[in-house]
């Protein structure tokens, strides 16, 4: 059992172009789609689809859209009832894959909703295999949430916790380090953010230099990052070895969901007692096949081409070698 939470999960639309978007224009979309959404809702999504057995946790009341959404689906899932709207995000893709989001800041939960959340987490995390942290935090939680979530994890059920996984950005992820999460999984520039890069675009251009980055990081406590760039695939790497994946060259329709979908097949591949190169090719193929598809839309194990991937062993980068 996989558990999710997602503190600020939102009903996702996605509107396809056949043309670049063009500012200020009226233009005619080729298609739309509409799913539940939210990093913790898309893992979700994605191992069910693959038969794994997950739930959601998240905030939201029995009629609300994203919950409906969720039913409909056939998501399992729990939700915390706020007595508020949860948000709705717009994606905007174009025929080469390009998107643009339009993300809503979600609804401000109270202190004692927050603890409610907490506390509902928790008590579903008992006798999982992975709890899973994901997105960002709606007005008014403190940027530690994450960090607090899993000490008190560990705290409540020591050696039988979960293991834990972030996928987050800005001050919640940079907090989330001091708690030693199990699994961190940041983007190119979540990563130089984290790192104190200036410039994420060299991270893509360098993956060994993003290896060096991503060894700070299991250096101040992390045990493993997966760190995924882009076109220029995805980076795992542990105190036992830094590895890169490379998936053949797709068309992309678009990339919304791509690096959750990129965590699910990880964590659907560490299930089986796979190794880390292992975990990361599926990452990977998970990843490519979920950015081939429209709107949200997640794969199940069955529509990736693990076997397509390139996985090579490489040190860090010589300039972040431990000195």
């Amino acid at each position: 059992m996989i558990i999710t939470l997602t503190p600020n999960p939102s009903l996702d639309r996605t509107i396809e172009l056949a043309q670049p978007l063009a500012r200020g224009e009226v233009q005619r979309a080729l298609a739309a789609h509409q799913e539940p959404g939210g990093k913790g809702v898309n893992i979700c999504r994605a191992l069910e689809a693959s038969g794994v057995k997950s739930l959601a946790v998240l905030p939201g009341d029995h009629e609300d859209p994203v919950l409906l959404a969720l039913r409909a689906e056939k998501i399992p899932h729990l939700g915390l009832p706020i007595g508020a709207t949860l948000r709705s995000n717009v994606a905007i893709t174009e025929a080469d894959g390009t998107t643009t989001k339009v993300n809503e800041p979600g609804p401000e939960l109270t202190t004692a909703q927050q603890a409610d959340l907490v506390e509902l987490v928790l008590r579903e995390a008992a006798g999982a295999s992975w709890l899973v942290l994901a997105g960002s935090l709606p007005p008014g939680f403190p940027a530690d949430f994450y960090a607090t979530v899993t000490s008190e994890l560990r705290r409540r059920y020591g050696a039988a916790a979960p293991k834990v996984a972030i996928d987050s950005s800005g001050p919640p992820l940079a907090a989330a380090i001091a708690a030693g999460p199990d699994l961190l999984k940041p983007n190119a520039e979540e990563l130089a953010e984290l790192t104190g890069i200036s410039d994420a675009d060299s991270l893509e251009a360098d993956p060994l230099l993003a290896a060096g980055a991503a060894r700070t990081l299991v250096t101040a406590g992390v045990g493993a990052v997966l760190a995924t760039l882009g076109s220029k695939g995805a980076l795992l790497v542990t105190a036992e070895g830094s590895w890169l994946a490379k998936s053949p060259k797709i068309v992309a329709r678009s990339t919304v969901g791509a690096g959750d979908s990129a965590l699910a097949g990880y964590l659907l591949s560490h299930l089986t007692g796979a190794t880390p190169p292992q975990c990361l090719r599926q990452a990977a193929a998970h990843g490519a096949a979920a950015a081939s598809m429209p709107g949200s839309t997640v794969p199940a194990l069955n529509q990736t081409n693990p076997d397509a991937v390139t996985v090579t062993v490489f040190a860090t980068h010589p300039l972040e070698d431990d000195q």
